[in-house]
């Protein structure tokens, strides 16, 4: 289990590439299959959806994203749906006017009340016959209550192996949200404050709406993509006003919807830079409602990643910010927090394969994203379909895989021995005497997450063994048809650098993939 492995570019099947196949795919039984819940949409791109480049709104196509990707929910859920967060969202390319935007969308999991929409958008220009990504985005909604109470969700049915990965995945980035906000009070403590800059209140935008019909949905609730496209113009106001020029959106954050807005709504927003890094700014935005005298509702917040392009395209050195006392400090602080998030983010999830270490610097902040990276490879090699048996000997299988640089082998037997006890006993490293020289435990980060250092032994005259530093993630299923999975990769440590005893060896996925098949019956790959 434990081997050096080749890289190889994994991007466009962990979520952050195009991950939208052709609608039309004909599976084994020759059946013509289409996914149910799949919505496409297709808007040319007019004068009137452009800003002063030229180039589409990003607000209005956040519109158009909510509008087909809220579609595809319904579709499944066969009942109203509202928005209820979207994963951060990284613009790839901007579109130009006469451009043609292609958006599809479809349920990838479904939990209780609750789903994941998964978002592709391209752009196609229809005079060069060429096309290219813009987004992917990856937003919950929630099916509203009907008369007979509280929504129920069907299960998806994923039938392709891109469906399956996604399926699986899923449940990874929904943790990933739940824990989102505690990765930023831990790194609070570690921020500080620039001198001799530019006061925050001088960007300070406020402006009010009134929801009128055309703003809303079917629901008679504002739409979500409408509120995201107001809160991108005050934001793009208050950008200006710290560097003088058009500023260019290049991301936006993870939000959540707090709670609804209605016609007849004043909507309230509100956005500020928090901070201003060498080449990028951050502002901060909030949406809260009120009707009449009536108090205001928090609505939305949302944090949004400008830059300012030179005339060469590049971007420009921006003033420092200096934040005001208390709440202007706080603020200051939190985007400090947050671009270190981003920066683990871009690293350890979005970022090919090919371009970091197998063994990549592990630090309590980004647990979060390597324990996410660590899962969603070993879930992404194991719903892989062309493995390939090799050997079959005492009810073993032995599997490989051979893809582009990379060769996987997978191992598969049946047990007796129930799964969860299966589980327990392959968790832990240490009870394997007969396959490792040595095994101890370095960091207990959590129930899930632990840090070994595996010695195994040399098989050669005078050669000198390997020694790994492994991160051992555990996960129990979400529903029973999910497996039990233990990930392992490798990480590096300042305090146990590589030693003359042992040749320091590298882990970029392998793991145990565990199956109940029934209660004392137990399939286990690795």
């Amino acid at each position: 289990m434990l081997k050096n492995t080749v890289r190889k570019d994994m991007s466009s099947e962990t979520g952050d590439g195009d991950f939208m196949e052709d609608p039309l795919f004909i599976l084994e039984s020759g059946e013509v299959y289409r996914n149910p819940t799949e919505v496409k949409m297709s808007q040319i791109v007019l004068p009137c959806h452009a800003n002063h480049c030229g180039e589409l709104s990003v607000g209005q196509l956040l519109k158009w994203m909510d509008s087909t990707a809220c579609l595809s929910a319904e579709r499944h859920a066969g009942s109203p749906c509202i928005t209820a967060s979207v994963d951060d969202i990284h613009f790839e390319h901007t579109i130009g006017v006469g451009q043609v935007v292609n958006i599809k969308a479809k349920v990838n999991r479904a939990f209780t009340s609750s789903m994941e929409v998964g978002i592709s958008v391209s752009c196609e220009d229809l005079f060069s016959d060429s096309q290219w990504n813009v987004c992917n985005a990856f937003a919950t909604f929630v099916a509203r209550r009907t008369e007979a109470g509280k929504v129920q969700l069907k299960q998806v049915d994923p039938r392709t192996q891109t469906e399956q990965m996604e399926y699986s995945i899923a449940a990874e980035r929904r943790r990933m949200r739940l824990i989102h906000a505690e990765i930023i009070t831990d790194l609070l403590s570690k921020c500080q404050e620039y001198q001799n800059a530019v006061s925050g209140e001088r960007t300070r935008v406020e402006s009010v709406e009134l929801v009128l019909p055309p703003h809303a949905n079917h629901q008679v609730s504002t739409f979500g993509g409408q509120i995201m496209a107001w809160m991108e113009n005050v934001a793009t106001i208050s950008a200006c006003r710290l560097c003088n020029a058009h500023p260019t959106l290049r991301s936006i954050d993870m939000f959540h919807f707090r709670g609804p807005s209605h016609i007849g709504d004043r909507l309230v927003l509100k956005a500020i830079v928090n901070n201003a890094f060498k080449h990028s700014m951050e502002v901060g935005v909030c949406a809260e409602a009120y009707q009449g005298a009536g108090e205001l509702r928090h609505i939305n917040s949302a944090f949004m990643i400008f830059e300012v392009l030179n005339k060469d395209g590049k971007p420009r050195t921006l003033p420092r910010i200096r934040p005001e006392p208390v709440d202007g400090y706080r603020r200051y602080q939190e985007a400090i927090a947050r671009k270190k998030i981003r920066l683990d983010r871009k690293y350890i999830i979005s970022c090919k394969h090919a371009e970091v270490p197998l063994s990549v610097p592990w630090d309590i902040s980004n647990q979060m994203y390597l324990s996410y990276s660590n899962v969603s490879a070993l879930k992404i090699m194991a719903a892989r379909g062309n493995w390939m048996l090799s050997t079959e000997k005492n009810k073993v299988s032995l599997y490989t895989l051979e893809e582009d640089q990379m060769l996987c082998f997978k191992v598969e037997t049946t047990v007796n021995v129930p799964a969860e006890q299966v589980f327990q006993l392959l968790s832990d490293l240490r009870r394997r005497h007969e396959w490792d020289r040595q095994c101890d435990v370095i960091i207990q980060a959590d129930e899930d997450d632990t840090i070994y250092r595996v010695a195994t032994p040399c098989f050669s005259r005078g050669g000198k063994g390997q020694d790994f530093i492994l991160l051992a993630s555990r996960r129990k299923p979400c529903d029973p048809r999910d497996p039990y999975l233990i990930a392992l990769r490798s990480v590096t440590l300042p305090t146990h650098p590589a030693t003359e005893e042992y040749t320091r060896g590298e882990v970029l996925c392998a793991g145990f993939s565990i199956i109940e098949e029934s209660s004392d019956v137990t399939m286990v790959g690795q």
